[in-house]
């Protein structure tokens, strides 16, 4: 599996590093990195393009580089496990909450940051400019679009529809759900190829790590294409769930020995 330096950083850090002081020297962090084929070389420059982003705060040791998490990476870091590990709620207030904006034609870079700020907490597109969520997070789209254009407005609401058919009628016109209910049970169908955990937890340290890096990296699309929807937003034999808990039983079943791998490698490069 091919995967972007970047993101390998970010899913070391989130998944181990950040629990073992959240930092770490530019040596080991190249070994993780040589794992999946990365040279030092680039691990180089993708840290310091990381740095100059304030994803990292740096000192030095001796002739060593020490990368540190800053306020803005573990805000970062949060909010991606919070999307990937965290269970859909099965209970609902039959409340919509929704977001209406207008944006001036000509300001299309504001335009995309709503579309993405919607999409990143769980929003779908009921109408081009009208966004709704049946999680009340309005309080949340309001802090993570911040100062908007002056141009630009945004109304926040919370609603109700006329009823349950309608619902999900809006959920089915909001979201690609068949597609997405095709998805997890192909992701599923390969979870049933893989070892047990019971075997997944004897892996070498090295090949968990490397193999639980991108075993997340295969998952991580569908939290963030899936709203959470309660159950009664569903439709019949959603297979979300299931997929869910298979990726968290592979996932805890690999930590054990990559963690125990990450840890080695920290104090042999200290």
């Amino acid at each position: 599996m091919s995967m972007k330096p970047r993101s390998l950083i970010f899913d070391l850090f989130g998944g181990h590093l950040r629990y073992l002081g959240g930092e770490a020297r530019l040596q080991p962090l190249s070994e993780f990195l040589e794992l999946f084929g990365i040279p030092s070389a680039t691990t180089r420059v993708a840290l310091a393009r990381m740095r100059k982003e304030e994803w990292f705060s740096t000192r030095r040791d001796g002739r060593q580089t020490i990368y540190t998490l800053t306020e803005k990476s573990r805000q970062l870091l949060d909010d991606g496990r919070n999307r990937i590990f965290k269970e859909t709620p099965k209970t609902w207030d039959e409340q919509w909450r929704m977001a209406i904006y207008t944006v001036p034609e000509e300001s299309r870079d504001e335009r995309e940051r709503f579309r993405r700020t919607l999409t990143w907490h769980g929003f779908g597109p009921l109408a081009a400019a009208t966004w709704v969520s049946p999680h009340p997070r309005l309080d949340q789209i309001g802090t993570a679009l911040g100062k908007i254009e002056a141009s630009a407005r945004l109304d926040l609401l919370t609603c109700r529809s006329t009823g349950r058919a309608h619902d999900r009628d809006m959920a089915a016109r909001c979201w690609d759900l068949e597609g997405l209910g095709r998805d997890y049970a192909t992701l599923i169908k390969s979870y049933s190829l893989l070892p047990p955990p019971s075997e997944l937890e004897k892996y070498p340290g090295a090949e968990a790590l490397r193999y639980q890096i991108e075993h997340v990296n295969t998952y991580r699309t569908f939290p963030f294409r899936d709203p959470d929807l309660p159950d009664q937003l569903l439709p019949e034999g959603w297979p979300g769930r299931e997929a869910h808990q298979h990726f968290v039983e592979i996932f805890e079943a690999l930590s054990g020995p990559a963690r125990a791998y990450v840890q080695s490698i920290l104090e042999s490069t200290n």
